[in-house]
């Protein structure tokens, strides 16, 4: 299976320069905060193109999709995105899930 890379339109294209150990939003969620966070990084993921992947329009592609490594790629680095922009207390809760939908639901259940 060859993969092939995603043009710049895509949500599924990550430019070089992007960091996973950035907190994209200040101040980082807490148990306080949740509307106002929230829109900020929908703000942020909006301009980076990878809201899609917070919104539920970006589901993950079979393993055999040739797209599924680079959809692989930009939900871990989401998922990094958000990890960094969360208290320390709320970043141990969310550590181990593994996609950004359910990161992103399970905040908004608990916080919002």
């Amino acid at each position: 299976m060859n993969e092939i890379t995603p043009n710049m339109e895509s949500y599924l294209y990550l430019h070089p320069s992007e960091s996973s150990i950035v907190a994209l939003v200040s101040p980082a969620l807490d148990s306080n905060n949740y509307h106002s966070w929230s829109r900020s990084m929908i703000t942020v993921l909006s301009a980076k193109n990878k809201v899609e992947f917070v919104n539920g329009n970006a589901p993950e592609p079979l393993k055999t999709d040739r797209m599924y490594g680079a959809w692989c790629r930009c939900n871990n680095m989401v998922v990094s995105w958000i990890v960094h922009s969360v208290s320390i207390s709320i970043r141990q809760s969310i550590l181990w899930m593994d996609k950004v939908e359910e990161i992103w639901s399970d905040l908004k259940s608990r916080y919002s």
